[in-house]
């Protein structure tokens, strides 16, 4: 293996020639491999046909959904690493909660920077984006290209210097056969899913800010098991938030005989302003609405008081707003 570093944002490598997640880095075989793995549509009881939109507006079953991998990675990586997720989720809370927060940001990491990967092979195909990217937000290349360099770490020594570049949260749910659902953001790289006992929140390029923003309701909560309309909520705010921090995270990256090292540069910079625009309680109702569709509640109820959005926490704990 070399030591330089795959970027496949620079030559826009979606065409299913080389490893999605190490370019040819590896000499071996390619395999394309599903992105929701087996043992996950088992435990979810899913067929695979069931379908998702991608942003496109197509539509694809589950099982439709893989991406290549150089057999290597996969034997020798990829698949130790769904084991250690696959038994900590047949634990429920108890298991996931003793996870690593590495190996959460590299699992999540590998599924969101898989749909990532589709997209950006179907918008090439549709000749919706040109071959070198050019139609597309270079922030959001920029952020993409450090996922993927980031999520190496599922094959090769990474290392983060004095910070974690994701804010994840595992809580326990009080109903203990939960359905198995998720929900992810890729413009903000936030995700949630919900499965048995337990429900993870992940917001994967924030440098851990997310989880200050929220700190106060997070520590009110501790260890308690959370309703379904309250990890909805909870959702929510972190989905708003994600969308409110106004930062592009910036890295210094090197490689170093073999390794990566990487360190995050300051978010302040040279801005002033901080590093969440304002919270404003009228777009934080509408977000909540979406996520609170199963319990009917209306736009007009959640924000019958224009100050005090209605809360299943109690106090509710919300951000203030200016």
């Amino acid at each position: 293996m070399n030591s330089t570093i795959y970027q496949p944002f620079k030559n826009f490598d979606f065409k299913y020639k080389n490893c999605f997640l190490s370019g040819d880095t590896f000499s071996s075989a390619l395999e394309e491999i599903n992105i929701l793995p087996a043992w996950l549509l088992e435990v979810a009881n899913f067929s695979g046909e069931e379908q998702i939109k991608l942003l496109d507006e197509s539509v694809r079953s589950y099982n439709t959904l893989k991406v290549p991998c150089n057999s290597e990675v996969l034997t020798q990586f990829v698949q130790p690493l769904e084991s250690k997720i696959s038994d900590a989720f047949a634990k429920g809370y108890e298991g996931v909660s003793q996870l690593e927060e590495a190996d959460l940001f590299k699992w999540i990491g590998k599924f969101i920077y898989s749909l990532i990967y589709i997209e950006m092979n179907a918008a090439v195909k549709l000749q919706q984006l040109s071959a070198d990217g050019v139609n597309m937000s270079q922030g959001l290349m920029h952020k993409f290209g450090n996922l993927n360099t980031m999520i190496q770490s599922i094959y090769r020594e990474v290392i983060f210097e004095n910070f974690t570049p994701w804010s994840i949260i595992v809580v326990p749910l009080e109903d203990n056969d939960t359905a198995f659902s998720f929900r992810d953001e890729i413009n903000t790289l936030t995700f949630s899913l919900k499965l048995k006992d337990f429900a993870i929140i992940a917001c994967l390029q924030d440098n851990g800010t997310n989880k200050k923003y929220h700190q106060e309701l997070l520590e009110q909560i501790g260890t308690k098991a959370l309703s379904a309309p309250q990890f909805e909520e909870l959702c929510a705010r972190f989905f708003y938030s994600a969308y409110l921090f106004n930062r592009l995270p910036e890295y210094a990256i090197m490689p170093v005989e073999g390794a990566i090292y990487i360190d995050a540069m300051p978010l302040k910079g040279t801005l002033n302003k901080p590093l969440f625009d304002h919270w404003q309680h009228k777009t934080y109702a509408q977000v909540l609405q979406d996520f609170w569709k199963p319990w009917g509640h209306t736009l007009f109820e959640i924000i019958k008081d224009p100050t005090k959005p209605i809360s299943y926490f109690e106090p509710a704990a919300l951000p203030e707003t200016n």
